[in-house]
């Protein structure tokens, strides 16, 4: 997140953003390195300062295309962290949000205004800026709260994915194990998923089913 020059007498508004995707069997979220004084050489959630004349979802996807080359996506506020001496450049607000999107639509971008863009899995983070750990924890709890309650997990999904894949993006996010055969049975039973009508070919497994999502906009549907 940009910092604010000292001597504001207000608080100015800034957004910052949890990107996450499924990477390698690991639930991921993207990071920036900062260059900015104090936090030069932490990671960071992307993020910056909202500009005067701009909504503050219209900052958020500013940034989320500058940081990933992605705009097209699942964006969610999350919520507002607003303590007094979370920035040491000024007095800075933060509306945070948490944006989902399949690993392979992500296009890392290549910014002069940080060292570094990364994935990082949830469970190896390393030292964040600002209070970003806490919204990080924040957004977490979040998708994972969200994933039990809503058909949410296709945006984390590819166009076409066996029922396995399906169940491990649920195992991978909530991080733990679910029952097979109750995990399908519900996942079935839900209206969400239809076959394709085609079968995996050419990997160490035996053939699978596709499947794809018949709807993609987010309904309350009670999951797991």
């Amino acid at each position: 997140m940009s910092g604010a020059d000292k001597g504001f007498q207000h608080a100015i508004l800034a957004t910052d953003i949890v990107i996450f995707a499924i990477k390698e069997g690991s639930l991921c979220i993207l990071l920036v390195k900062m260059q900015k004084e104090h936090f030069r050489g932490y990671w960071a959630v992307p993020g910056g300062l909202i500009n005067p004349s701009e909504p503050v979802e219209a900052c958020a996807r500013r940034n989320l295309l500058k940081a990933a080359n992605a705009d097209d996506v699942y964006l969610e506020q999350l919520y507002t962290f607003g303590e007094v001496d979370r920035d040491p450049h000024g007095r800075v607000v933060s509306v945070s949000y948490y944006a989902l999107m399949p690993d392979w639509r992500f296009h890392l971008s290549n910014s002069t205004e940080y060292n570094a863009i990364e994935w990082f899995s949830i469970d190896d983070l390393p030292e964040l800026a600002y209070d970003h750990d806490d919204v990080v924890l924040f957004a977490i709890e979040r998708l994972r709260s969200k994933l039990t309650y809503s058909n949410i997990i296709f945006n984390l999904m590819p166009d076409t994915f066996t029922l396995s894949e399906l169940q491990r993006a649920y195992e991978v996010v909530l991080n733990k194990k679910l029952d097979k055969r109750n995990f399908r049975k519900k996942i079935l039973s839900l209206n969400q998923i239809a076959s394709t009508g085609r079968r995996t070919v050419g990997k160490a497994h035996r053939p699978a089913d596709l499947y794809r999502f018949k709807r993609k906009t987010v309904e309350i549907i009670q999951v797991l």
